[in-house]
């Protein structure tokens, strides 16, 4: 069993070089870190930032957050590397790849895409877990009722990702699932 370490929250094998990228972005500034297979997170930076060491797939995270808050991207291609994750937190992440750039779902809907309502609270959870936010889009699951909940880089961040897409929709703070 290999050993691991606590980076930024976030448990990765020591002989793993995690590599990194700092985007100063609307929402503040983020920590892209990846391995030599693809992206391993994005964090919400609180406190020191981390010195940059880039590499392939930071640069090309950099390159593609600029382009989603510029208003000129509205999808991600780029390698994720998700190794360490449960099989179904990935199946849910791939399920959330999949919602259209500016709307939304409820937890019920990603489970229902599950393929059993029943999972609604694992699908919740995992949702939350999402250690690449904004590229895997866990920001566009909301509430059945409408209601902005749970994001981890908080729900006022939530409601900018969302306005950025969608600023029509969500300009008045009106919030509302897309049937």
């Amino acid at each position: 069993m290999k050993k691991s370490a606590l980076y930024l929250n976030i448990e990765v094998p020591q002989s793993e070089t995690i590599y990194i990228e700092i985007y100063k972005s609307m929402i503040g500034d983020l920590c892209i870190g990846a391995s030599d297979l693809g992206l391993r997170y994005i964090k919400l930076i609180k406190g020191k930032t981390p010195e940059p060491i880039p590499n392939e797939h930071t640069s090309r995270a950099l390159m593609q957050l600029t382009e989603y808050f510029s208003g000129e991207r509205n999808e991600f291609n780029l390698d994720l590397d998700l190794n360490g994750y449960t099989n179904f937190s990935v199946r849910v992440w791939q399920k959330l790849k999949n919602i259209p750039y500016g709307k939304t779902i409820s937890y019920f809907q990603l489970a229902k895409e599950m393929g059993d309502v029943k999972c609604i609270r694992a699908a919740a959870s995992a949702n939350g877990r999402n250690p690449i936010p904004i590229i895997i889009p866990c920001h566009r699951v909301i509430g059945s009722d409408g209601s902005l909940t749970g994001f981890a880089l908080g729900l006022d961040i939530k409601r900018q990702l969302l306005t950025l897409e969608n600023p029509t929709k969500y300009k008045d703070n009106q919030i509302s699932l897309d049937l």
